[in-house]
């Protein structure tokens, strides 16, 4: 297996497969703290597949005041009930999918509880992910900000508006069976909820870097 020793990420809503592999493979994980919010990333979206093909999901965020805001210090804005409208597409895309029964319950409070801060909530969410997905894996956070790093930085390279290239330079998206295989080609890199409904327990499988 490609070797990877450390590792620097930003926080994300639901990551994708992609940032759960580096995850997988990395011995030391560290999540960007100290940066600066940026917009149409994954720090506040995911990405699932859904009956009209990638459909993404947003976590609305209070407005900024000035141009920069430190990450942790984004609050998320509860004027819509984006929740219930994240959890119907959630149900919608993947009731049938095969463990999708499975890890709900343990997802649901996410759907419920109201997180004052954005970096907490997500943060959350991937410390239960990593549960259900059994990686066991110390995570630390940055103790400041560096714009970069002799080891791995992915806190931009793994971004929506980047076209993910199924086969990187240390991660190859294996197939797997999706709810709507039978209507689409396979969707590479989708939120990890994506893999963990429709493989369960077999997911490590496809988190592993290239032999």
């Amino acid at each position: 297996m490609k070797k990877c020793n450390k590792v620097i990420l930003s926080i994300a809503y639901f990551p994708p497969v992609q940032y759960f592999a580096a995850i997988f493979n990395c011995d030391e994980v560290i999540i960007e703290q100290n940066e600066n919010f940026t917009k149409q990333t994954y720090r506040n979206r995911c990405e699932i597949l859904s009956a009209n093909g990638s459909q993404t999901l947003s976590v609305p965020v209070e407005k900024i005041s000035g141009k920069k805001q430190k990450i942790k210090d984004v609050k998320i804005d509860y004027k819509n009930d984006w929740q219930g409208v994240h959890l119907k597409s959630l149900q919608a895309s993947y009731l049938s999918s095969p463990f999708f029964e499975h890890y709900i319950d343990a997802l649901m409070p996410f759907f419920e509880k109201k997180y004052t801060f954005l970096f907490d909530y997500n943060f959350e969410i991937i410390k239960i992910l990593l549960n259900e997905l059994q990686i066991k894996k110390t995570i630390n956070f940055s103790k400041e900000y560096n714009s970069k790093y002799n080891f791995y930085d992915y806190r931009n390279s793994i971004h929506p508006k980047k076209k993910f290239q199924k086969k990187e330079k240390h991660f190859i998206a294996k197939n797997y069976v999706q709810v709507f295989s039978d209507k689409y080609d396979f969707f590479s890199n989708l939120s990890i909820l994506d893999l963990l409904f429709n493989e369960g327990p077999n997911s490590e499988l496809f988190l592993e870097y290239k032999k």
